[in-house]
């Protein structure tokens, strides 16, 4: 008796245009026996393209929500890995402020010319390495000088980007010299256009006195042949 009113009740859900599967949901029953028991009901034109509709928005919602997971579980692993960076980094000496100033030179430097300079846009890089300066090398502020490189189409907002990287790296304005505008010709456009400030180069004056301290230094890194592992 039981089955027999679920299954008028499941013809009577499925005759008002419900989906086998919401039908099965709202019995209890498998999805299976639901399809068998209205598989004669034949719905409108209009019942099926709702149940269409239905399942193209369900089918949309499922993937945001994937999409949603997949994006909550990679913000988890940065966050992970920031935590674990900063529990095995949690502060640095001077030796090994030193060692990873030179490693970056390395990578980044003007290694020629007796010029020690280097550039790059991210500006936690210019300014751990402005901090590099300071303390390894006690070379003050006043005897640096900036040059802001970027794109000839921002040029009207030259003014805003050298207080961007002057509000970064503390160094007066008056220290910069002239903007580099490439003319590279820019075919894209991009929705954070106000938000690019190009590269920053900065370049110690008068600094062939710390070039060969540097090179030095750079030179036993190459040699080692202890390294750990």
């Amino acid at each position: 008796m039981a089955k027999s009113k679920e299954r008028l009740i499941a013809r009577s859900l499925r005759s008002d245009g419900l989906s086998v599967k919401t039908i099965a949901n709202r019995l209890g029953v498998a999805k299976s026996t639901a399809s068998l028991w209205v598989r004669d009901i034949i719905l409108s034109v209009h019942q099926l393209e709702q149940l269409h509709k239905q399942n193209i928005e369900g089918g949309n919602r499922g993937r945001l929500l994937g999409a949603l997971k997949q994006k909550n579980d990679r913000l988890q692993r940065i966050q992970n890995g920031i935590i674990e960076g900063k529990n095995t980094i949690p502060s640095l000496t001077k030796n090994e402020l030193l060692l990873s100033g030179c490693a970056l030179y390395w990578a980044e430097g003007t290694k020629k010319s007796r010029i020690i300079s280097f550039c790059n846009s991210d500006p936690k890089l210019i300014e751990f390495m402005i901090v590099w300066l300071k303390v390894c090398f006690h070379i003050p502020i006043d005897e640096l000088r900036c040059c802001v490189g970027i794109n000839e189409v921002h040029r009207h907002r030259d003014t805003i980007v050298q207080k961007y990287w002057s509000d970064k790296t503390e160094i007066p304005i008056s220290q910069f010299t002239k903007t580099s505008f490439k003319k590279t010709l820019n075919k894209k456009k991009y929705d954070n256009f106000n938000e690019h400030f190009g590269t920053l180069s900065v370049k110690v004056v008068r600094s062939a006195r710390f070039y060969y301290k540097i090179m030095g230094l750079i030179e036993a890194l190459r040699q080692l042949n202890n390294m750990p592992g």
